[in-house]
């Protein structure tokens, strides 16, 4: 499928076999690539991906894995990676692995000689379903989390399916958080085959992994086509809804400073809250809130926050949150399954409880 966006459009490919196959790549503008991976990942896949690009060891940095390296250190250690081997501005960076990679790595793409192309080939769930479409790249900062970073978009998405057989279950899970949120935000059938088969998913049967990869990227594919940059409507507009339960998954990982939580664990613990004040709301019913929980409760998420965060510590974290404007957060919600909407105008008392009774 592709990302239409005129001549920053893209394709993304789906399937297996993909990583280690030379045609894959034959819509490289340059043969002067330049690959950044992870320590967890590179064992795995690097040598099948230099043979395939013709690339020696020497044109690929490892770097450390985890949230806790997505980072501007980091990003000064690629940047003046790419400077020492005076790679051209025709030159192309490829991130081979998952979110943390895939971000860091289209950050430097951007800075790099004011921007050069970069690939991306995402080794987990959540990068596959999410983080590697649409073209947001940043690193963390100990005040917030995405604070620093820039938009620019792929060339590629090259999506091998196989690379998810080696995930360790816990980053499976994660991944499914992000599935979970696209089914709740514009797809309710979605949804509903994740509670028929979600069993099956976990399992990594193909078929249904594949609808599941494509259904996601179809679906955020066309809310960056309609909102690249976030900026209609005030940054209130399609793409923002991407974030539906990210403000209070984005507060958890502040608060643990990156290193206890997953990314799409926080995600799916933020699904929950976001049902749950729906429901408070009367924006949807009780029924369809328990029934987000017992999705992410099944697809082995947390459902509660870190122990000893506090409401006032979710409200300190919160109000950092690049949605906040006018001095007001703004929240994504459901009126339904499948339908989520971004909105400040909400009974600041419903907001109360809901942290009340999470961190209770």
């Amino acid at each position: 499928m592709r990302v239409e966006l005129g001549e920053r459009g893209y394709g993304i490919r789906i399937g297996p076999h993909l990583l280690a196959e030379p045609d894959s790549y034959k819509l490289l503008r340059s043969r002067l690539v330049r690959i950044v991976t992870d320590a967890n990942v590179a064992p795995l896949y690097l040598e099948p991906l230099l043979k395939a690009l013709g690339l020696s060891p020497a044109e690929a940095l490892v770097l450390p894995a985890g949230e806790t390296q997505k980072t501007w250190a980091n990003a000064e250690v690629v940047l003046d990676w790419l400077l020492q081997a005076r790679l051209p501005r025709d030159g192309v960076l490829v991130a081979l692995g998952g979110g943390v990679i895939g971000d860091l790595t289209g950050f430097c793409a951007a800075l790099y000689q004011r921007g050069i192309d970069f690939v991306q080939i995402p080794t987990t769930l959540l990068a596959q379903v999410d983080s590697s479409v649409g073209g947001k790249t940043g690193v963390n900062h100990a005040r917030g989390k995405n604070m620093i970073g820039a938009f620019h978009q792929p060339r590629a998405v090259i999506a091998d399916t196989d690379t998810l057989r080696t995930l360790p279950p816990r980053e499976l899970a994660a991944g499914l958080s992000e599935v979970i949120k696209c089914g709740l935000l514009g797809d309710a059938s979605l949804f509903a085959r994740l509670e028929r088969d979600l069993d099956r998913l976990l399992a990594l049967d193909a078929e249904t992994l594949a609808d599941a990869i494509e259904r996601c990227c179809a679906l955020k594919a066309r809310i960056v086509a309609a909102d690249e940059r976030e900026s209609l409507h005030g940054g209130a507009g399609p793409r923002a809804m991407l974030n539906l339960g990210h403000t209070f998954g984005h507060a958890v990982e502040t608060y643990t400073k990156y290193q206890s939580w997953l990314h799409g664990e926080a995600v799916g613990l933020g699904l929950c809250m976001a049902a749950a004040m729906s429901a408070r709301l009367g924006w949807i019913a009780a029924a369809d809130a328990e029934r987000v929980s017992v999705l992410v409760k099944r697809a082995g998420l947390p459902v509660r926050p870190p122990q000893g965060m506090t409401p006032e510590d979710f409200r300190r974290l919160m109000a950092l949150d690049k949605k906040v404007a006018g001095g007001r957060v703004r929240l994504v919600l459901l009126r339904a399954i499948g339908e989520a909407v971004v909105t400040a105008d909400f009974d600041p008392d419903a907001l109360e409880q809901t942290l009340a009774d999470f961190c209770g």
